[in-house]
Parts: C-alpha cells; sequence; structure tokens
C-alpha cells in the first residue's frame, strides 16, 4: 500500500465542513478545514476515490512540496528542486496556478512564469526536452499557493473541476454550479426519499443532484480525471474502484423529487440534462409559474423541502420587478406549502424583509465570488406570526 499523501481539497466557501465530513467518511484522516477547502492525508486510492464520489469538492490537490521563501528566484529554485519527471511524462501538456494570500511579492504572472520555467528546465536536465503549455485543457495542471512567508506546491489530481459531472448538455443564463448544489440540498437535511421541489428550477441543477443523491450514483462516473494521467497510477486499482462505485448505484427510476419552471427553454434544458445522466423517468419537471405550482402530496407528518436558486435582479428594473414579486411569492408559499421547509440561495439581502416572513436560519454562502445567504422559510400551517404568538 503506498504511504500516506497530504492532500487539499478546494470547495465553494461555506461548504467546508460538509467537505470534511465527505472525507472523513471515505477514510481520509488528519483532516483540518480552513476558509475554501480541506487538508488531508490518505494514500493515492483513497484520493482517487475522493474525486469520484466527493460531491461538494471543487479539487483536489496533491501536495508534493512546501518551502520558505523570500524572493522570486527563491520559488523558482524551490519548484526545480521537485521531480516532476516523476511525477508525469514530457509528452504531457502543462499549466500553472498560483494563487495566494498575504503574498509580499508584486506579480503573481512574473511567479507563475518562474515556475513553468524551473519545471521546464528541470524537464530539458533530465529527459533533454521540455513539456508543452496548453492554459485551456492541460494534461497536467501544477498549482502554487503563497502565503506570506511560504510556498507550497501541488499537483492537481481533478482535472477539470469536479462540478463538471460530464452530463450538463444544456444550460440556461448563470446556471448553479452542482457541487454548491448538493452542498446546499446536504444544508436543508434533505434526505433520499423526502419530497423535494425546485420550482423554479433552471436547467434543473438541484434535481439532478439530488437524484444522483437518491440513487447512490457516484458524481464522477461519466468522467475523467487529472491523476489518470500521472505516472503513479494504477489503472487496475481505479477500476476496482469505479467498479465498486456503479455496483452500488440502483436503477433510475421514479423518485418524489419535482422541477418546474415558467421558462419553456429551462424545461426544456432540464429534461435534456435529466435525460443525458440517465435520469429522465425518475425526475419529473413541468412549465408553470412559481406562483401557482400546486404542492406535491406529502406522506403523513412527512416534512417536504422546497429549494431554488431564483433570479438576483441585478440590476435596477429587475430589482424593482422582485420587490413587487417577493410578497407574491410569501403568500403562494403560505397558501400552498404548509409543513414545507422553503429554502431560496440568493445575494439579494431584501429577499425575507419584502418577503415579510422571519427566516428560521440565514445561512452565508458564495456562488463563485457572489457572496449569498441560504434563507429558511418553516412553512406552517396558517401565518407565521400566529405561530409566533402561540409560542410567545
Amino acid at each position: 500500500m503506498v504511504s500516506a499523501q497530504q492532500f487539499f481539497a478546494t470547495c465553494p466557501r461555506g461548504l467546508e465542513t460538509i467537505l470534511h465530513d465527505e472525507l472523513v467518511r471515505l477514510g481520509a484522516v488528519r483532516v483540518v478545514t480552513t476558509d475554501g477547502g480541506v487538508h488531508f492525508e490518505c494514500d493515492l486510492p483513497l484520493a482517487w476515490r475522493a474525486n469520484l464520489e466527493s460531491r461538494v469538492a471543487t479539487r483536489i490537490l496533491w501536495r508534493v512540496g512546501c518551502t520558505p521563501y523570500r524572493n522570486e528566484d527563491d520559488i523558482y529554485k524551490a519548484a526545480y528542486v521537485l521531480d516532476w519527471p516523476a511525477w508525469f511524462d514530457v509528452g504531457h501538456t502543462l499549466m500553472v496556478k498560483v494563487t495566494a494570500v498575504k503574498c509580499p511579492l508584486k506579480s503573481l504572472e512574473f511567479i507563475t512564469l518562474r515556475i513553468k520555467d524551473a519545471v521546464c528546465d528541470k524537464f530539458r536536465s533530465v529527459a533533454g526536452s521540455r513539456p508543452s503549455i496548453d492554459t485551456r485543457t492541460p494534461d497536467v495542471r501544477i498549482h502554487a499557493f503563497l502565503t506570506t512567508h511560504e510556498c507550497q506546491f501541488y499537483l492537481d489530481t481533478s482535472g477539470a473541476p469536479l462540478y463538471q459531472r460530464g452530463h450538463r448538455k444544456a444550460s440556461v443564463e448563470a446556471p448553479l454550479r452542482e457541487n454548491l448544489a448538493a452542498g446546499i440540498l446536504i444544508l436543508t437535511g434533505w434526505q433520499p426519499g423526502m419530497p423535494l421541489l425546485d420550482p423554479m428550477c433552471g436547467s434543473g441543477t438541484f434535481l439532478i443532484e439530488a437524484a444522483l443523491m437518491a440513487l447512490d450514483i457516484a458524481p464522477g462516473l461519466r468522467r475523467h480525471f487529472g491523476f489518470e494521467k500521472l505516472k503513479n497510477f494504477d489503472a487496475t486499482a481505479w477500476d476496482a474502484i469505479r467498479k465498486a462505485a456503479q455496483k452500488r448505484a440502483r436503477p433510475a427510476s421514479p423518485l418524489p423529487i419535482f422541477g418546474s419552471d415558467n421558462d419553456p427553454r429551462a424545461v426544456r434544458a432540464a429534461r435534456q440534462n435529466l435525460e443525458a445522466a440517465g435520469l429522465s423517468n425518475a425526475v419529473q419537471v413541468q412549465q408553470i409559474d412559481v406562483l401557482h405550482v400546486p404542492a406535491p402530496a406529502l406522506p403523513e407528518g412527512a416534512t417536504g423541502i422546497l429549494v431554488s436558486n431564483p433570479p438576483y435582479g441585478e440590476r435596477i428594473g429587475e430589482q424593482e420587478q422582485l420587490a413587487a414579486f417577493y410578497p407574491q411569492l410569501a403568500t403562494s408559499l403560505k397558501k400552498h406549502f404548509a409543513g414545507w421547509n422553503a429554502f431560496f440561495l440568493t445575494s439579494d439581502l431584501r429577499m425575507p424583509k419584502l418577503m415579510r416572513l422571519a427566516p428560521s436560519r440565514r445561512i452565508p454562502l458564495f456562488n463563485g465570488p457572489l457572496e449569498c445567504r441560504l434563507y429558511e422559510f418553516r412553512m406552517v400551517a396558517g401565518s407565521n406570526r400566529r405561530q409566533k404568538a402561540a409560542h410567545g
């Protein structure tokens, strides 16, 4: 068995604790959360499995070096010392990405260039030739992370970001990333078997992630990963990991997962994506306005989960429309969704006040660079005001 290695898994900010719990369940050790990700240790096959099975990670980075530095020359020397030819072939294309927090050096672009030069120079000295650079679809990605005094070097085991599951065929404007959607579903407390509705479903991201969870389908089964291009890749071990995940997955059958949207293009996109994921008979999608969508029937004593990523209204005219829309939405929820917990991801912090509903939870999350809140509204029979008075 290969000895434990150090890794860092990135994720949308706000989902670090969920990623921590995922990695612990998979068997990682020394799992420590930090802003934007999780440090952990495991052997290489477990890192491959984490790429396959994590629902909320964005990338899983293998740490191959760490050194103090004072200037760009120190970083060049530290990169040159590392044995890149032992990890990947000179025929593979390459890109270098540098991120930093409180780095005193002026230009990350220059640091990127120096690391790239060091890697290529190392290959020249060992193999007599250098890898080609491809900044769009490289075979191998090298990441460097700089703090005030330290530079860490990573090889990316994921390749394309893990939210690219390999089944999105159609999208609408600003689609929600799959790993953020999966994390939100976990935050809502939704469990497979519970009724779930997204009444503004867009291209169907919440619906697909919920169906994958309900059927225990590993999110990465339909794609390839960066670690397959590295020299320590073991195809036999990887085949066994994939086959174990495939064996565990249940066949698609009708689930209490429902989606709707007022936009026929969104409904079409959601259905295309569900079909591409092999889930078209598992989820029901219809075209209907959110204000008129009926609540799916709840079993006796059950709670339903309504979850949605409504439009944010970034332009003034849209903000005015939303200010008129939110009270109507609240009225519809109170009328039709008693017994449901409603969750909305939005960057519009006016939403609860304009809905005149008090959120029971407000969870800070980031949708890419956009700071958002996930608001929970518990829809009880009768108005929330009456419930508050009864508990007063």
